[in-house]
């Protein structure tokens, strides 16, 4: 785990307003503290002050908990405003930024879940849903993300996480609006294709035709199936697995060039112009606020 101080929240208990306020001062850094990968689920948590990312999308739910301070970001045309004790769902590939709200700095936990793993434990039957508001009072939901976001250091266990997923499965379809919850025919058979397919092939560019022999659809009707299940597009998908790809080499120690080469981009600029529009900053400012480049600093020493 890449981490700039020690972590917090160990247990999974339940956060109040008044335990975040006691738990504050029990943590303090300024950063990013990201956990072992688990079912392609990333889960971290951040303190800052000011604002922190500039507007970016991703392919993932990003599904969280305001623990302290403020946390104001902009998002489907609006200015949000959580307090802690407050649930967080960005639907993917949703613009957003995100801040701190007042001098006193934000910390939050948030956790980044693949659509196919909603569609999962939903037995595959649904399309993916849509919350409309992306600030909950649900004790429930919240209850489930402390649990999968308590132990930073450790993850769940793979019977914990079958539990887990289809709570949150679960939870998005409660607050799902009715357009979203619609049932609608959806190809899943030929988007789990096309999903693997990129995923295998990430690494190189990868044609509309070649999509339409692996799944027997028409390039258009790919992308309207793949967006209703995965709710992004099979090209944004592609690059997110490029970027992913190269995140990890850099945390590995790979120079930011190498890093973009070896991960499927033209050269650096291209890279860092991907990365800042998915993540919300830039690689240098990543490596940064994840400890990354102390680290590196040390292992010189």
């Amino acid at each position: 785990m890449q981490m700039v101080s020690s972590s917090c929240l160990t247990d999974g208990s339940l956060v109040t307003s008044s335990d975040a306020v006691r738990l504050e001062g029990s943590c303090r850094f300024d950063g990013i503290v990201r956990a072992p990968a688990s079912r392609g689920i990333e889960r971290i948590e951040a303190q800052f002050r000011g604002n922190a990312f500039s507007l970016h999308r991703h392919d993932t739910y990003a599904l969280g908990v305001t623990l302290a301070g403020v946390q104001t970001f902009r998002y489907r045309g609006e200015a949000r405003f959580s307090l802690p004790g407050n649930v967080i769902v960005i639907h993917p590939d949703e613009l957003h930024d995100g801040g701190a709200g007042t001098e006193t700095g934000l910390r939050y936990r948030m956790l980044y879940l693949p659509p196919e793993r909603v569609i999962e434990a939903a037995g595959g039957r649904r399309r993916l849903p849509f919350v409309r508001t992306p600030i909950l009072r649900d004790d429930e939901l919240r209850q489930g993300l402390l649990e999968a976001l308590g132990d930073l250091q450790g993850e769940p266990s793979g019977l914990a996480w079958d539990d887990l997923l289809v709570r949150f499965a679960e939870s998005l379809w409660k607050h799902a609006d009715a357009d979203g919850a619609k049932m609608r025919s959806v190809a899943h058979g030929a988007v789990k294709r096309c999903r693997e397919y990129l995923h295998d092939n990430s690494d190189r560019s990868v044609t509309s035709d070649e999509l339409e022999q692996v799944t027997g659809l028409d390039r258009y009707s790919l992308a309207r199936h793949f967006r209703a299940m995965l709710g992004t597009s099979p090209h944004r998908y592609l690059v997110m697995r490029r970027l992913e790809k190269g995140r990890s080499l850099m945390a590995a120690g790979l120079s930011l060039s190498d890093a973009a080469v070896a991960s499927g981009f033209a050269d650096q600029s291209h890279f860092t112009r991907h990365f800042k529009s998915a993540f919300g900053l830039t690689p240098g400012k990543w490596l940064a606020l994840t400890g990354t480049d102390r680290a590196r600093e040390t292992d010189r020493t």
